[in-house]
């Protein structure tokens, strides 16, 4: 079947997809700390609004920024201190990152809110998080910030087009840090 086309992408493009998309931890996400055989000092903790974590021998280390792994190692190494060689596993469960990696929607959506960036996030996907646009949205005036090496890039959105009449060509893609802005539509 080497002569048929195929629109699903390749498991090198699936893998080279997930592998650029690096999740860091943000304030208010939750995490689970496992420390292998040491169930009293296991535990989930909420992080902070200041980006810090509190858990049992360890006060206020900084966990935003960090991926899972990399927080994991710097609680190894504080635990040190009091346990031989400790083997920690830090596995996130409320997903909220760090605010620059959150994706903005200001304007005229329905419920207007910060949402946790997720790979291969598209502005379709955007709008089901934020129960789509209000009857007063100019939604194919919509613009897409985004920050490109230091500077503000625009890109125009079609949201009109890609919702209500489902022109997947409309469709664009979101990256973390993104703020799509809805305008009001003018009477």
């Amino acid at each position: 079947m080497s002569g048929c086309g195929s629109t699903q992408p390749s498991e090198a493009v699936l893998q080279s997809r997930a592998s650029t998309a690096i999740y860091r931890i943000g304030p208010l996400d939750s995490l689970e700390i496992f420390i292998w055989r040491m169930p009293e000092l296991s535990r989930g903790v909420t992080v902070r609004p200041d980006g810090r974590i509190s858990v049992p021998l360890i006060d206020d280390l900084v966990a935003t920024g960090k991926t899972p792994t990399q927080l994991a190692r710097d609680i190894e190494v504080q635990l040190t201190k009091y346990v031989q060689d400790p083997t920690v596993t830090v596995i996130v469960g409320g997903f909220h990152g760090p605010f620059d990696q959150q994706v903005r929607i200001v304007g005229e959506a329905t419920d207007p809110q910060a949402i946790p960036y997720q790979a291969n996030m598209t502005v379709l996907d955007v709008m089901i998080a934020v129960h789509g646009l209000t009857k007063f949205a100019a939604g194919n005036r919509a613009e897409l910030i985004r920050s490109v090496n230091g500077k503000e890039a625009v890109i125009p959105v079609r949201i009109n087009d890609l919702v209500k009449d489902g022109d997947i060509d409309a469709n664009v893609a979101v990256q973390p840090g993104d703020v799509l802005i809805i305008p009001q539509a003018w009477f």
